[in-house]
């Protein structure tokens, strides 16, 4: 939900504000709109949302120390933080990634917010939505109304998702599985509607604080095989190959293995993209660039 409104500068919504960031080596700068007088509130806000007390370079050390590919890949992608987002967007918005791509989950998620989610604020013509609250999910008329913007089978998951988590555990309930171990929490992910093991892991390590979560998507199973020689005897990615797949790697590289993960899929899905664009120049046709941070 992040736009680069400028070259380094990114605007989106975070907590119900709008906020434009940009970095300047080792600081921070940040605009919220609406907020008078920002202080050590709105600071422990982004020190929370970047996990700014987590200590990336010692990490990136045991990673390389542990993994020489890890070590050869990292040079190119320093600064790779695991974002801690809220479990109810975290959650919904991961439904939708299912047979999808960036670019339109980007574009799904955006219309959820305008259609269901309370507008923020106006910055020049472009309208900024809050995420919608559970309640406003979980209607009987909100399936039908999502396909109609799109989402296809995706619909029912999210409304279903909503509803199950409302008439259950609650947004709370979901908050508080942070301090549950991880598999409990997936456990519990897994019974929703539309969530398998791959969503699940997501929202453990992105929402809900289990590091050592590692989301196993084709990507990684790519880069499992080819790179480490994991679960080579695997013809399709089965719940036993994730677990697989993962337990290798947390073997590999620690707690924090769902971390060293994300630095790894950055770099797979940068190749890849460097890739497509130079298909796209050899047709004769216009590239666009898209940046991992």
């Amino acid at each position: 939900r992040w736009r680069e409104s400028s070259p380094g500068t990114w605007t989106g919504v975070l907590g119900d504000r709008v906020w434009t960031l940009c970095q300047e080596r080792d600081r921070l700068w940040y605009t919220v709109y609406g907020e008078e007088t920002p202080g050590p509130e709105t600071d422990r806000i982004l020190r929370d949302y970047f996990q700014l007390d987590v200590g990336l370079a010692a990490l990136y050390r045991a990673w390389g120390a542990a993994d020489p590919l890890f070590c050869k890949t990292a040079t190119a992608f320093p600064g790779v933080r695991v974002l801690r987002q809220d479990p109810v967007e975290c959650l919904l918005s991961f439904i939708c990634t299912s047979n999808n791509h960036v670019a339109r989950i980007t574009a799904m998620i955006e219309r959820l917010c305008q259609a269901f989610g309370r507008q923020l604020c106006l910055l020049g013509e472009q309208p900024f939505h809050a995420f919608p609250s559970l309640a406003a999910l979980a209607g009987a008329e909100v399936e039908a109304k999502l396909r109609a913007l799109g989402f296809g089978y995706r619909a029912r998951f999210i409304s279903g998702t909503a509803r199950a988590i409302t008439e259950g555990m609650g947004a709370k309930g979901l908050c508080q599985l942070r301090a549950v171990p991880y598999a409990e929490a997936r456990r519990v992910l897994c019974a929703l509607p539309g969530v398998g093991a791959k969503v699940a892991d997501c929202v453990c390590l992105m929402a809900l604080d289990k590091a050592e979560a590692v989301p196993v998507d084709t990507h990684v199973w790519h880069i499992a095989r080819q790179h480490y020689g994991a679960a080579l005897g695997a013809r399709s990615l089965t719940a036993r190959v994730h677990q697989e797949i993962g337990d290798f790697f947390r073997e590999l590289w620690g707690p924090y293995a769902g971390w060293a993960q994300a630095v790894l899929f950055c770099a797979d899905l940068r190749k890849g993209q460097d890739s497509g664009s130079r298909a796209r120049r050899g047709r004769g046709q216009a590239s666009c660039g898209a940046a991992c941070s």
